[in-house]
Parts: C-alpha cells; structure tokens; sequence
C-alpha cells in the first residue's frame, strides 16, 4: 500500500530508508519546537499553546506535503519569519499578535493564489538575484542580533545604543559554549547537534538551580488561548501591507531555494532543473501556513534541514509524513520544552544566521550597484530591528544606485512598482 501511495520502488527506495530518512530530518529540526514558542511568548502568546500550534503546523504541512506532492520535504514554522512575527510586528511595530497572525493568514492566502494560477515563477523570476542573497542575508544578521540579544551577550545601552554585557553571567556562557557544541558538533557530521547542544545546556542549567523541574511528558497544554484568534480588521489596514509582503515575500523565496536544494539533491529535479509536481509542493507550503495562522502560530515554511534526511535515502513524500508523526508526537512532551532557556536556543539561532550570511559569497563585490543594495539590506534588517524595513530599503537603494549608475535596462518593471510602492509606504505609511 505504501509503495503504490509513494512510489517508493520507482524511486529506489524502500520504506525502511524513507522511515529513517523521516526521524534524521525530525531530530534536525526539532529544535524549533523549542524555539518557536519561546519567541511567540515574546508577542504575548500563550507558550504551551503556540508550542502546540507549532507542532500541528508542522504536522499538517508535512503530510499535505507527502501524501499530495510526493516530496521528502519537511515544513513548520520558519526561524527569521518567526523574529519578524514577534521582534518587528508585535514589539516593533505595536500591533496585536492577532493582528500578526491575520496578516500571516493572508500572506498564506496570496501564496496559494500565486500558486495555482502560476504567477510565482513570474514574481521570482522578475526579481533580482541580488536581492535575493541581500534578504537571506539580512534576515540572518537580524536572527544574529536576536541571539546574542536573548542570550545577554549584548545589552541596551543608552550612550551607545548596545554595549557588551556581562559575559561572564551563567547565561551568556552557557549560550557561547551551546553555539560552539553545535559547531563541533556539525563540523563532525552530526545531524542531530543542535538538538543535542539545547538538551546539554538545558540538562546544564537544571543541574545549576538556574531553571526548575517541571516533568519531561504530559497532557498536550490547551491550544485554544491561540486557535481562531486572527484579527482580520488589524490586518486590513493600510499600514498592514508591507508586514503582509514581507511575510510573502520572505516565503515566496525561501521555499524556493529550498525546493531548489533539496530536489537537486534527492535527483528528482530534470536535466533542466525542471520540478515535478512544483505547484503542489508550493500549495503544500502556502495551506501549511493557513492552517498554521489559524492554529496560532507564525508562517510554516520548508525547512532546508530536509536535506540531511535525503541524504540518508529520502526520496518520497513517506519521509515527509514520518516527519509529520514525529511533530504530532512531540506534543506531549510539552514540560520539556517549557524548561528550555533562552541562552540555550541563542546558540541554535546563531548557528542559523550563520548559515543564512553565507549567501555573502555569491555577491559580485566588485559591481557597487549590486555590494551597495546587500549592504543596505545587510545592516539596516538588524539595525531597524524590521525585515520588511530592510527589505524596503534594500529595494528602494537598489532601483536609485542602478538608474544613477547608468544600469537603468537592470531594472525591471515589478522592481520599479515595488519600489514605488515601498517609497508611498515610507512618505504616507510609516
């Protein structure tokens, strides 16, 4: 039955290799479960209920996935999307979490649309390839100034806006030693270091007095302090437009690249880098989030952790659905979660941003039309604490160093209404 569901035997694979292929990608993964909810709490959520959001999310995206596209790709709520959700809508911005979370539904909304009427292509294909890597790149700075922000390393300052704090404090030693566990620990090739690193420094802290005991497995907390808690009136406003866009936009993207990856890497890509069943996968990603918005939580996305499990073997949608089970299981260990300290996730999001600012390696450093937009992007994200800000101005110096530079044929027709629209937002919105 599973064979004929999956096609497991037209992929060379075997149920056995796409189980273990599920609990690889799982266990890379499943920090998030840890991570998520804290940064929700952070808005104002309820944790046990974003923490049971963020594992139905997961769940649903992951079997939509399997059983409807065929595709070894794991889904939940995504890191970066879930620090603008909380850090540049909520606490930046002021809106309500039930505001943020209409504006996640119908982000979620647009994407499914984009989807089945095929207009995704045109919008990726329309936008510059360096503005890509310069979102990918701010986001991860952004990520990074959260992680050393949680994890006390860096402190408020009011003569210098952030100073160093006091790194010799139990937590933000205990952050630095996580974030170099996890270095070691990847570098050595083990797939589940981030999660080992979490459950060390916790184990840690417990040990130390510096966080309490609160059981390991329990009842799954209740979900209905965040389920149907969307505010729709909030996200119909103007002002709403560009924190919707950019919860699209940061999607639309890194689902992408992701499918990108991990088909190219699974060989289900053609000789032409051509997907099959592409408009699945992405409606997939776009329901995923909806279900998610409903639930409670912040937009579910692909998770580029997929490809440690291709890399066991991965090859069908029965990996994506192990995946799936694992998240629906993950619910009762809610006490664990609750435990787990906010220098013990820094590391894990540091190590994120890191592999995010990698996409500086494929900026052409030597064109300044195309260094000076990335580094707008690069350092106005953290320094305005917004990626839809970065993302704004990231375009908007793209579109001017270009015209000013003599490359005004580099730029396209959605840049120039993109870039409008972003210097309406700042001249009438802001």
């Amino acid at each position: 039955m599973l064979d004929a569901l999956f096609k497991i035997s037209d992929h060379n694979s075997t149920v056995r290799r796409e189980c273990i292929a599920g609990l690889t990608t799982f266990i890379t993964m499943v920090y998030i479960v840890f991570v998520n909810p804290a940064m929700l709490a952070e808005a104002g959520m309820d944790q046990g209920a974003a923490f049971v959001a963020t594992c139905i999310a997961a769940a649903i995206g992951c079997f939509i996935m399997g059983l409807w596209a065929n595709y070894p790709l794991a889904l939940a709520p995504g890191m970066g999307l879930n620090a603008f959700f909380t850090y540049g809508v909520v606490l930046g911005m002021g809106y309500t979490w039930q505001a943020a979370l209409g504006a996640v539904f119908m982000s979620g909304c647009i994407f499914l649309f984009l989807s089945l009427f095929k207009v995704r292509e045109w919008i990726i294909n329309a936008i510059p390839l360096v503005l890509k890597q310069a979102i990918a790149t701010g986001i991860g700075a952004f990520l990074a100034l959260i992680a050393l922000k949680n994890a006390g390393i860096i402190v408020a300052s009011p003569a210098t806006l952030v100073q160093l704090g006091d790194i010799t404090a139990a937590g933000p030693l205990l952050a630095i030693f996580s974030f170099f566990v996890i270095a070691a620990l990847l570098y050595r090739d083990f797939k589940s270091g981030v999660l080992i690193s979490i459950l060390l420094v916790t184990a840690i802290a417990l040990s130390l007095g510096l966080v309490e005991y609160q059981g390991v497995m329990s009842m799954p907390p209740s979900i209905l302090p965040t389920f149907m808690q969307l505010d729709f009136a909030a996200a119909l406003e103007l002002s709403m437009l560009s924190v919707i866009f950019a919860f699209l936009f940061v999607d639309l993207f890194d689902t992408s690249g992701t499918l990108v990856a991990v088909t190219q890497k699974a060989g289900l890509a053609d000789e032409k880098g051509n997907m099959p069943r592409l408009g699945r996968a992405l409606s997939a990603d776009s329901s995923a989030t909806i279900a998610g918005a409903v639930l409670g939580t912040s937009t579910t996305t692909s998770y580029i952790e997929s490809v440690a499990g291709v890399s066991v073997g991965g090859r069908t949608g029965l990996t994506a659905v192990v995946v799936g089970l694992c998240f629906l299981l993950m619910m009762f260990f809610a006490p664990l979660a609750k435990m787990v300290p906010a220098y013990a996730t820094a590391g894990a999001i540091l190590y994120v941003a890191v592999l995010m600012l990698q996409n500086l390696k494929f900026v052409n450093w030597d064109d300044m039309t195309d260094a000076i937009p990335v580094s707008v992007v690069l350092l106005m994200t953290p320094l305005t604490f917004s990626i839809a800000h970065g993302i704004a101005l990231g375009f908007i110096s793209y579109t001017a160093v270009k015209v000013l530079c003599g490359k005004r044929d580099e730029v396209s027709i959605s840049v120039w209404i993109l870039t409008a629209m972003f210097v309406v937002k700042f001249a009438f919105l802001s």
